[in-house]
């Protein structure tokens, strides 16, 4: 095996780690970018239901991590997971023609779904001090089960979510909550 001298290891060392930055920064630019392509398609959405960007930017991280070619374990579809029958009821209020479960494929399409869905679940629950909670829970875990863990635990969120018994739901709920008001 032939040896190489301390020049030739630095040089060798020194565009490894050139190599390894530049890897990292077109990764850190990719993930901004399809993190923050949608930006001004949420705002006007979330403005149009009135619901905070950063609570929607903040689900959808959670829900597909931006991808809006996601598709769920139990057939969610796009960028806020919607199931089928979430959109039905959204285009129906709406009075969207021809709609087929295809269009949620469309980010368009699926943020104006399922940020309307959120802002009726916040809407449903704004008795509550914290609504976020419920409304969440009512978003991932459907709205029966919502009411009954709320039924459980009364209008403290602290309690609510002790009450919810999927501990996939509590975790959903922390993730989202957390990233939306820490910005993790």
């Amino acid at each position: 095996m032939r040896r190489i001298d301390n020049k030739t290891a630095l040089k060798i060392i020194y565009w490894n780690a050139v190599a390894a930055i530049l890897l990292v920064s077109l990764s850190a630019i990719s993930l901004l970018h399809r993190i923050h392509r949608f930006d001004r398609l949420i705002v006007e959405t979330s403005r149009r239901f009135d619901v905070d960007p950063r609570l929607v930017s903040a689900l959808i991280w959670r829900e597909s991590r931006f991808d809006p070619n996601c598709v769920g374990t139990h057939q969610e579809v796009g960028l806020m997971q919607i199931t089928e029958a979430a959109a039905r009821e959204w285009a129906d209020t709406y009075d969207v023609s021809n709609f087929k479960r295809t269009d949620l494929f469309d980010p368009s399409t699926n943020i104006q779904a399922g940020t309307w869905y959120l802002a009726r679940a916040i809407r449903r629950w704004s008795d509550r001090p914290d609504p976020l909670p419920f409304a969440l829970a009512e978003y991932n875990a459907g709205r029966s089960n919502a009411q009954r863990w709320a039924a459980e635990s009364g209008a403290s969120a602290k309690r609510f979510m002790e009450a919810v018994t999927y501990p996939s739901t509590r975790k959903y709920i922390t993730t989202i909550l957390t990233r939306y008001r820490g910005g993790v």
